[in-house]
């Protein structure tokens, strides 16, 4: 499956956005990789970018080894979806989450996310990732 230059483009954007962003929760680099009429649809930040912005702060604050592990990211025309697993703290099992990114105009422009706990054991010997 080959893609077209621009979701090449919108594939960078994001995965730069986690490099730069979201792994370090660099809320000082936000404005790089998100538009400033972003659209949040997450329940667990307030919307907008500024928002963003200090959301990232408080879980920098709160989790200060969190880790994002990419899994795999898949591009389709202006949306970007990125699977992960996020650990907050040494020891966590933490939540494998799935993003998904609206890109307009070499922003970020909108995100959707859904999170599941990582758990030991169950019925299903496959993990989440």
């Amino acid at each position: 499956m080959s893609r077209t230059p621009q979701e090449e483009a919108n594939l960078a954007l994001v995965m730069g956005m986690f490099e730069h962003v979201l792994g370090p929760m660099d809320s000082a680099r936000v404005d790089e990789f998100v538009a400033a009429e972003y659209v949040q649809h997450s329940q667990l930040a307030p919307p907008g970018r500024d928002a963003l912005k200090a959301f990232l702060d408080m879980i920098r604050e709160q989790t200060p080894e969190a880790v994002h592990d990419v899994k795999r990211a898949f591009v389709d025309g202006d949306h970007v979806t990125v699977h992960y697993h996020v650990r907050r703290w040494p020891g966590d099992l933490g939540w494998a989450v799935i993003d998904i990114f609206r890109v307009e105009d070499g922003k970020i422009a909108e995100h959707w996310d859904v999170l599941q706990d990582v758990t030991e054991g169950g019925p299903n010997p496959n993990g989440p990732f």
